[in-house]
């Protein structure tokens, strides 16, 4: 059986959504590789990215009654997940948020299923941490629970401290974090590919330097 995460990066790839070369990051490293899930912007990538979700969290084994996608690039993952996870026997509800709160029709800022139970936050990735820090807002506003968060890529570098962002999450909220795929499975994946392993070099001394354990 094929491992589903190194088939996720091999798509990412394909899609161009996954790069390699010389590119800044946010926090402005000069990064071998970049990652860019807003690329997955057709029907086919998103139907395939979403199955790639349901495999992960499905994988995971966490405990959850509903998913919830952070505006915006949330609602697309958290619905296209949705309908996945349906086609595997497992029908949930999900919701998302608004930016900004909606003064007629519902009203609010929460559109969909009522936040209910123990909720799986769902976005692209975790950078800063300000995503899944208003999203639990909202869940505990409404009386749920927050109980995971998936996201496509664990870049697995360090934050502002010696912790990754996807660590921050995990201590600061108690919320296990279920990636599609990581670093670790992204140099595998150099290792064992002919096709990209001139690259292998420069990303293990990328991780050298800003990688966390």
């Amino acid at each position: 059986m094929s491992d589903f995460r190194q088939d996720f990066l091999k798509f990412a790839l394909e899609q161009n959504v996954l790069k390699f070369g010389e590119f800044t990051t946010k926090a402005g490293r000069q990064s071998p590789y970049f990652f860019n899930a807003g690329l997955f912007n057709d029907g086919a990538s998103t139907l395939a990215l979403a199955r790639f979700y349901a495999q992960a969290i499905i994988e995971s084994k966490i405990a959850f009654d509903m998913l919830f996608g952070p505006a915006y690039k949330g609602i697309i993952l958290a619905a296209a997940t949705a309908m996945m996870l349906a086609e595997r026997g497992i029908n949930v509800p999900f919701a998302y948020n608004r930016k900004e709160a909606k003064d007629h029709g519902e009203g609010g800022v929460l559109v969909g299923a009522p936040l209910k139970g123990r909720v799986l936050i769902i976005d692209d990735v975790i950078s800063a941490g300000t995503s899944v820090r208003e999203s639990v807002k909202l869940i505990e506003a409404e009386g749920a629970s927050p109980a995971a968060v998936a996201i496509a890529l664990d870049r697995m570098e360090k934050g502002t401290g010696e912790k990754s962002a996807v660590q921050e999450v995990e201590q600061q909220y108690g919320l296990p974090v279920v990636s599609i795929a990581n670093l670790r499975d992204l140099l595998a994946l150099l290792e064992n590919d002919t096709n990209f392993r001139q690259y292998l070099a420069p990303v293990q001394a990328y991780r050298e330097r800003y990688g966390v354990v």
